[in-house]
């Protein structure tokens, strides 16, 4: 099975460099999501995630209204392409501990981004 089989009715949510942390932690809860692909001209230039949220912002003592998201992205994230096999998402985000892996469909500002996402062992719970 290839990634793209697996992703292929999704809705691709990106943020921006130049957002901030509020906004982007705003658009996550609004789509129920844990991670962001942040672009920059747009290209790719990391990922935010709850877990950056958390360790970046909340435990670093950052105003998340004044704190753009790039400050407190993960910078250059691995990618993978939607054409490559599951088996190499689900190896990479095993090895490096990611649960959230961007991936990039052609290049320069006409690529599409998706974000492939770890199958979690509960369900997602739903928004109040």
């Amino acid at each position: 099975m290839l990634i793209c089989d697996l992703l292929r009715n999704q809705v691709a949510i990106s943020a921006e460099a130049q957002q901030t942390v509020l906004e982007v932690a705003s658009l996550m809860v609004q789509h129920n999501i844990g991670a962001v692909p942040v672009l920059q001209e747009g290209q790719l230039a990391g990922i935010f995630s709850e877990r950056d949220l958390m360790s970046r912002v909340v435990v670093g003592g950052k105003d998340p209204a004044r704190t753009m998201v790039s400050q407190v992205m993960t910078e250059d994230p691995l990618t993978v392409a939607p054409n490559d096999p599951l088996e190499t998402c689900m190896t990479l985000m095993k090895r490096h501990g990611f649960r959230h892996l961007p991936g990039l469909r052609g290049t320069g500002t006409e690529g599409r981004r998706f974000l492939a996402r770890h199958p979690s062992p509960r369900p997602r719970r739903k928004r109040r």
